[in-house]
């Protein structure tokens, strides 16, 4: 299967991230490929659930449910030496990959790490550190980690689901930084009161999976294409970028039609390519 090229890759990608570097007033961010995300900021880097590796192609190639890459990998992690924050919404390899996280963490040794709280043992396991090392958070939290605050938002994949301490498993977040709010909502089906809780943020983006809940791939589900348009418009959002699509052939969705359908409902939205950037206006 031939790959979907990335609009930027290796060299030419971290020449694109360090020339936006110089721009310390504008919110920049880029695409990685299914659900992961850099973000700066003046001297703020932060990399949400970032997949980058082979890692789950691996595991599952021969198996009946395998794991084919669609798109170029953008950069390989150890040569992003330059990040202050990686966070993890849940425990999926796609959004937890200890073949991404080893070698960031060792190319950061003062990176910080935030994860829903309930993942704790789980984490640390994965990415072989000391227990005490992430930083959790839970639903209706919030943390200021230098330029950047968090606020926990739940997320259902499929439920709602904690643990016996009332700490979510699967979580997305609220980012502010530089004076803009990003909403990530991991990996997510609609919940109620989700807009509720959402819409007050005022959000300047909102980055919404698309590929659906289809029960026959085997895998728990997502917002589909017109969920994550309805969720983009029901929230206010000012521009909605769809991800987790183009990564693995089994579970995927055209985001042709999302642009298509976002249009004809007046949604502010950017297909993004992988490895392609912007800044936040």
């Amino acid at each position: 299967m031939e790959l979907i090229p990335a609009y930027k890759k290796n060299e030419a990608f971290l020449a694109d991230v360090k020339r936006q570097q110089q721009n310390k007033s504008a919110v920049a961010l880029w695409w990685l490929g299914q659900s992961g995300y850099l973000i700066h900021y003046n001297n703020t880097n932060l990399l949400i659930d970032p997949y980058l590796s082979e890692s789950l192609t691996r595991k599952y190639a021969d198996t009946k449910k395998p794991h084919v890459r669609m798109s170029e990998l953008v950069i390989a992690p150890e040569k992003l030496d330059f990040i202050d924050i990686v966070s993890s919404s849940h425990n999926h390899t796609d959004h937890l990959d200890g073949d991404t996280l080893i070698p960031l963490l060792q190319a950061n040794p003062s990176i910080k790490m935030i994860i829903p709280e309930a993942n704790r043992h789980f984490v640390t396991e994965r990415i072989h550190m000391p227990i005490n090392y992430p930083i959790g958070m839970n639903d209706g939290q919030q943390l200021k980690l230098g330029e950047v605050i968090f606020h926990g938002i739940p997320a259902a994949h499929n439920e709602l689901e904690r643990d016996e301490q009332g700490h979510c498993k699967f979580m997305g977040y609220v980012i502010e930084i530089g004076g803009k709010k990003i909403y990530h909502s991991g990996d997510t089906l609609p919940f109620e009161g989700m807009t509720e809780l959402l819409a007050p943020f005022q959000l300047d983006m909102a980055l919404l999976p698309i590929n659906g809940n289809d029960l026959s791939r085997g895998v728990a589900g997502n917002l589909s294409i017109d969920e994550a348009i309805e969720l983009g418009l029901s929230i206010g959002a000012k521009l909605t970028i769809p991800c987790h699509y183009d990564m693995f052939s089994f579970n995927t969705a055209d985001p042709g039609t999302f642009a298509e359908k976002a249009n004809t409902r007046g949604l502010g939205h950017k297909v993004l390519k992988v490895g392609e950037g912007l800044e936040i206006q």
